[in-house]
């Protein structure tokens, strides 16, 4: 599965339709509007990823 951010190939599934990406450090999920996307701040919690956000690149 490619990461929706970054294309990567480096993915892995932590969860029911869940996944992380190791090249860009975002988690997504799978559902039926879409995907999904969220930043994964320092405590550990998921926020909605800001796409105006550039700090991952």
């Amino acid at each position: 599965m490619k990461c929706p951010i970054c294309g990567g190939r480096a993915t892995g599934k932590v969860g029911l339709n869940s996944y992380f990406c190791w090249d860009c450090c975002v988690e997504y999920r799978l559902e039926k509007e879409g995907v999904r996307v969220f930043e994964i701040d320092e405590d550990g919690t998921l926020i909605s990823f800001d796409p105006a956000n550039e700090s991952l690149y």
